[in-house]
């Protein structure tokens, strides 16, 4: 009895932990940093702006390149300091001769390699020392480019987010609000250290702290906590903002979510994440709390659950448990008849948690396949 009230205890207590606790503690420990008159991390404005190349890998996105080029064209930042470079990993479409059209400064054509070999082949191609990402299907504000790359000003900084917000035209997907909540987490760390992970819509570096990673770990994972260990910080800047249309239906988003996490789980397991070489103690507890914790929650959820059935008659306490986590998995389940937005919450946490498993049995079982695709509903 005592080990499985350990094991109910332990695991439920870190679930609240990652989902709720880590939140309030980001909030408690930046209100009293501002209590005391703490400095937070500077994050200062150049009088100046660099000059950029901003670089879209590309696979297959004939009907958008179009759009993407000329949103970049039309931003508010000086023309003679953007330049645009679409790589094309081997694309089996129009999408070279589109971007050629609409007026990208240089279109590579790759054979196919993977998204992060195409943008590694940009980076050597790119003119500038700052070097932005972004994906095809993605617009970007007027000011968006101003504002990412105004942390630059600060030496320290070796890489920016930007902020992404999903537009859902057709479908019951809750991934706005998850990320609602993920960008108020990552303000939070940014403003006392350094963001845990990024975005594909919207980021940038410094040429000279690019790093090149295994081809199947992806640039949002790997490169803040990256940049950390090579001695820079790596920051939110909330005011660039980007768009992205989403996966339309929440069982895409688990499929989106499931080749997410086959490329994920390299990075923690083998990657250098779990690594506490380089890491200040702050940041590995935000490692910790923000990716470790999250990505184990399908086993925590598991243990919790059969911690609280075997426990059964052992207290109110775990039929409450198990009444909780069983509402759960029928809200999720009544959500395809009864799409009212608390059920359909319920399914996204249900099918997005479950997603994190699922990634790691195809990595495990299968590899990761180094060639992407654009997810579907999203172009």
């Amino acid at each position: 009895m005592t080990l499985l009230k350990t094991v109910f205890w332990g695991s439920a207590g870190l679930l609240v932990y990652t989902h709720a606790g880590y939140p309030l503690a980001l909030a408690a420990v930046t209100r009293v940093r501002r209590r005391r008159g703490d400095p937070a991390p500077a994050v200062p404005g150049g009088a100046e702006l660099p000059s950029v190349s901003v670089i879209i890998a590309a696979y297959a996105e004939q009907d958008v390149i179009a759009d993407r080029v000329a949103n970049l064209r039309a931003l508010d930042y000086p023309a003679d300091r953007v330049e645009v470079i679409v790589v094309c990993d081997g694309s089996p479409d129009a999408t070279a001769q589109r971007a050629r059209a609409a007026g990208a400064d240089m279109v590579l054509e790759l054979a196919r390699g993977g998204k992060v070999r195409a943008q590694d082949a940009g980076v050597q191609r790119a003119r500038h020392q700052i070097v932005a990402f972004s994906d095809a299907n993605v617009s970007w504000s007027a000011d968006a480019l101003r504002e990412l790359v105004r942390p630059f000003a600060d030496p320290q900084i070796g890489y920016v987010c930007g902020d992404v917000s999903f537009v859902n035209e057709r479908g019951d997907n809750q991934e706005g609000l998850y990320w609602r909540y993920e960008m108020a987490v990552r303000r939070m760390e940014s403003g006392l250290r350094s963001v845990t992970g990024g975005n594909g819509a919207i980021y940038a570096t410094r040429r000279e702290a690019y790093v090149v990673v295994d081809p199947i770990m992806g640039h949002d994972l790997s490169f803040p906590f990256t940049m950390v260990k090579h001695g820079w910080r790596a920051v939110y800047a909330p005011d660039a903002h980007a768009a992205e249309k989403m996966v339309p239906t929440i069982e895409g988003e688990f499929a989106r979510k499931r080749r997410m996490m086959s490329h994920g789980w390299p990075i923690m397991l083998r990657g250098g994440m779990l690594s506490p070489r380089g890491y200040d103690p702050g940041y590995a507890a935000m490692i910790l709390s923000h990716r470790v914790l999250r990505y184990a929650s399908p086993f925590l959820h598991l243990a919790a659950l059969a911690a609280s059935v075997s426990l059964l008659g052992r207290g109110w306490i775990y039929a409450a448990a198990v009444v909780l986590q069983l509402t759960l998995l029928l809200a999720a389940l009544g959500a395809r008849r009864i799409p009212a937005r608390p059920l359909l919450v319920a399914r996204y946490y249900v099918l997005t948690t479950a997603s994190l498993a699922a990634g790691l049995w195809d990595w495990a079982a299968h590899g990761t396949r180094v060639g992407w695709e654009p997810a579907e509903g999203t172009r």
